[in-house]
């Protein structure tokens, strides 16, 4: 989730060039300097993504910066910093936005898979149908391979094999038929 930090922070920042222009802080450029490796490491283990981490350390930096000369112990300063870091973090999590919706349809549930879905089984039905088609003329084997294993439509079945759409839709029904009384496939229902 990325949210806009900056925007207290970087309006604070304006109003304080606006009213000291020409205040600079050395100091303060050399803390940052020396204290942003450590201090990117607290950001980022307050948020997950390291980009917003960068965005959360700029943010109290910028805050810090506006405060500088407020701080009267620059000794405690890596203190202060985290205590903007935790503080604007707090803020971003209470601003977040929630994104439900109301819906008149409840999503269907993930099908539970049942203890009788034994791999083992899966493949003796595979087997099983696979010898029913085999046993089926080479024409009615080619459609039902056709429009069922390569999912082709009814068009394209008849257009690779030369037929009509016709001649697929019967043959799909006769061979269908023959598949359904298959004594081995009998025993699998």
């Amino acid at each position: 989730m990325t949210t806009p930090v900056c925007t207290s922070a970087s309006d604070a920042a304006t109003s304080a060039r606006q009213t000291f222009p020409n205040a600079t802080y050395p100091s303060f450029t050399s803390y940052v300097r020396a204290r942003q490796p450590v201090l990117l490491r607290t950001a980022r283990s307050l948020t997950a993504n390291p980009s917003d981490a960068e965005d959360l350390l700029q943010t109290a930096l910028t805050k810090t910066y506006v405060a500088w000369e407020r701080i009267e112990d620059h000794r405690a300063l890596d203190g202060y910093v985290r205590r903007a870091l935790l503080n604007t973090r707090t803020s971003q999590w209470r601003k977040r936005k929630v994104d439900e919706f109301a819906c008149d349809e409840l999503p269907e549930p993930e099908p539970v898979p049942s203890q009788d879905d034994d791999p083992a089984e899966r493949q003796a039905l595979h087997d099983a149908m696979w010898r029913a088609i085999m046993r089926l003329p080479a024409r009615q084997r080619a459609m039902v391979v056709l429009r069922y294993y390569e999912d082709l439509s009814e068009v394209q079945t008849a257009e690779v094999l030369g037929v009509s759409v016709g001649t697929v839709k019967s043959a799909v029904s006769r061979a269908l038929g023959k598949l359904r009384e298959d004594p081995e496939l009998g025993l699998v229902r």
